[in-house]
């Protein structure tokens, strides 16, 4: 009986593992707008980064920018510089950096920070005083950044 007990909690330790190794949003470190560091420890899925990224609810890259690999978006936005060839204008360490907050890398950016909880200009205090208080959740999960830059990194000329 303590063997399975034994077996099962080492088990359960396992699998929660990966949950524990996700970089926090405030432990990024960008040097230069590039984040070095996978944000999970583990590559990004490039099937589940295109669905991040033409998802209404989560990234929807493709309201503001044209991907020529995905031919079906419907309706892609052209305000944001088109995506074709990004990997050999960036490296991951930069895609990484740029998809989890643009702005440090592109100071003034209207890209929101994807990977971000805190140090927004809240202008409910402002108009109705009612803003949310305290860290906000980022937009996208660690794993869903690493999918993206993995999708990313896939887009040569």
């Amino acid at each position: 009986m303590t063997r399975h007990l034994v077996q099962a909690t080492l088990l359960a330790l396992a699998a929660a593992t990966p949950a524990f190794s996700d970089t926090a949003p405030k432990d990024v470190v960008f040097e230069e707008g590039a984040v070095a560091q996978s944000l999970t420890g583990k590559p990004g899925n490039p099937e589940e980064g295109v669905k991040v990224m033409t998802t209404n609810a989560l990234g929807n890259c493709v309201a503001c920018h044209v991907v020529g690999a995905l031919p079906d978006v419907q309706f892609p936005g052209n305000i944001a510089p088109p995506l074709d060839g990004v990997a050999d204008r960036y490296s991951e360490a930069q895609l990484r950096g740029i998809v989890a907050n643009a702005k440090m890398t592109f100071d003034g950016s209207f890209m929101p920070a994807f990977y971000k909880t805190d140090g927004f200009i809240r202008p409910g205090d402002g108009y109705t005083g009612k803003a949310a208080g305290g860290e906000l959740p980022p937009i996208l999960n660690a794993t869903q950044i690493e999918d993206v830059v993995a999708y990313l990194v896939t887009l040569k000329e």
